[in-house]
């Protein structure tokens, strides 16, 4: 469920920005929605209160969740005051480079792969498989980043809907790579008596 709440902001993002461009006045005041940088400052709005939520919910936020939060307010924010949506476009790639680098520094800091660290309270792997399945990781951030640099420069008019449905279809097919590999190298639990 969790994961579903972090796609809210992305999918409000992404209706505001398919909304056709209208000016409306409240108290002397004009406001637009519709377009690029209407939507990028409801994502910074609806995901400053989406793990606001998540904070207070749980009292915690996970390090990806701050992340995912610093980069959207920061790229959102420059993007909102320089005017220029090529900032927002960075967002997505930097975002999954830091990802990639973050599994790939875990080879080197600590006692275990980062993916370890996440899943190895729920699954058994030998260390050689969990090096493989981070090594996994690191390529698809890797890919989904320069996937998305391509995409928003080569392609700017489908690069919104590709960061909505692009990323995620990449995300599902990854996911289910990922099962296929588990599940082969899943040990049986032993059986009780």
């Amino acid at each position: 469920m969790k994961q579903i709440i972090d796609f809210v902001p992305l999918l409000l993002f992404f209706i505001v920005y398919k909304l056709e461009p209208q000016t409306f006045e409240i108290w002397d005041m004009s406001f637009s929605i519709g377009g690029i940088f209407s939507a990028t400052a409801v994502l910074i709005a609806s995901s400053v209160i989406v793990y606001t939520a998540f904070f207070i919910r749980q009292r915690r936020l996970e390090k990806s969740q701050w992340l995912t939060l610093a980069a959207c307010v920061l790229f959102g924010g420059l993007t909102l005051a320089l005017h220029s949506e090529t900032i927002l476009k960075w967002k997505a790639p930097v975002l999954n480079w830091l990802f990639a680098l973050a599994f790939a520094g875990s080879h080197f800091v600590g006692d275990r792969p980062l993916i370890q660290r996440m899943m190895g309270h729920a699954i058994q792997l030998t260390p050689a498989q969990w090096a493989q399945l981070s090594i996994a990781w690191i390529l698809f951030f890797l890919v989904c980043g320069f996937a998305n640099l391509f995409v928003a420069f080569v392609y700017p008019a489908i690069w919104v809907d590709f960061k909505v449905f692009g990323s995620l279809g990449l995300t599902l097919l990854f996911m289910a790579g990922q099962a296929v590999y588990l599940v082969r190298h899943m040990q049986p639990e032993p059986e009780q008596s």
